[in-house]
């Protein structure tokens, strides 16, 4: 039998409400998950904001004007995240998903929140803080591309603003970084207890895993998470089989796997041994979790209303 299998928000709950927003992240709360899953990216004048896109996304944001008169740099959709100003992003709406194509799940039972702006770290931790959401671990990926380095803050520098961000509002112990980029998990090794080693396909290589090769561990990747003094393997859940449960197992490594928004599947990989499942869709994991009497997180009360 299982014990306790945590349910992670992912985006908040992106299945639902508009990701990586502050109205998405209260409503995941509200929902009850154990831990808020969201991005962050560096802005030109070094500001933390939630992005999942180093490139601001023409699917989840939309330009509603200039910050400044005659600004060269409008329109910002489209632009690097570091090659803008906090002001500029915060011109933005994030609240309403654009389908780029029919078969966008998401923009088919996401509620749009029209007027919705691209958030800081530090309005998230206020959020929670004034939710009195103690008991919500946060799971804070860091967005880096080490093939793109143009558009990725330094690894150093980025997980200390974070930490520090994470420490001023006394939220750091029950905080976790993530990365598919492991130069920040290496970076972080000395500034923070929880590190998980995101990982899919198209990162299983040297270049993304801080210069580790697959080959070199015999292709099992909780061994080389480990190397780089991960505490978490977050594996794609295309990448979950019983040997990578096995590895993961054998160094006491939990497995965290994304993005799981059908319940059958969750259950599978559940038996499998995941300690924990990322969804878009806490609502439908819930019920699942009820089914297999699985201890539930207990939902945040709501404030009246939260602006973004």
């Amino acid at each position: 039998m299982h014990g306790y299998v945590e349910l992670h928000g992912h985006r908040g709950a992106r299945g639902l409400r508009p990701e990586n927003t502050l109205p998405g992240l209260a409503f995941a709360l509200e929902l009850g998950v154990d831990a808020l899953e969201f991005d962050v990216a560096m802005s030109a004048d070094g500001q933390l904001v939630l992005t999942h896109d180093l490139i601001v996304s023409p699917v989840t944001s939309a330009d509603t004007g200039m910050a400044t008169p005659d600004d060269e740099m409008f329109p910002y959709v489209g632009r690097p995240i570091n090659s803008l100003t906090l002001a500029q992003l915060r011109t933005l709406d994030v609240g309403v998903r654009l389908p780029q194509r029919p078969d966008d799940v998401f923009a088919l039972t996401q509620v749009p929140l029209p007027d919705t702006r691209m958030p800081t770290l530090g309005a998230v931790l206020g959020l929670i803080g004034a939710l009195g959401a103690d008991k919500v671990r946060l799971n804070v990926e860091l967005k880096s591309n080490p093939t793109r380095l143009d558009l990725s803050a330094d690894p150093v520098e980025f997980a200390e603003r974070v930490v520090k961000e994470l420490d001023k509002h006394d939220k750091l112990s029950r905080a976790s970084l993530l990365s598919f980029d492991w130069r920040i998990l290496k970076a972080a090794e000395q500034l923070v207890d929880q590190r998980y080693a995101l990982i899919e396909r198209v990162t299983a290589n040297p270049e993304w895993m801080n210069g580790l090769d697959l080959a070199d561990f015999d292709g099992d990747i909780p061994a080389a998470a480990a190397e780089v003094g991960a505490t978490t393997l977050s594996p794609d859940r295309v990448l979950v089989d019983e040997a990578l449960m096995a590895g993961a197992s054998l160094r006491g490594m939990p497995v965290v796997v994304w993005t799981v928004n059908d319940p059958e599947e969750a259950s599978r990989l559940i038996d499998m041994g995941a300690s924990a499942i990322v969804t878009d869709y806490p609502d439908r994991m819930r019920r699942l979790w009820k089914a297999r009497n699985l201890p539930l997180p207990e939902p945040v009360r709501p404030l009246r209303h939260v602006d973004a």
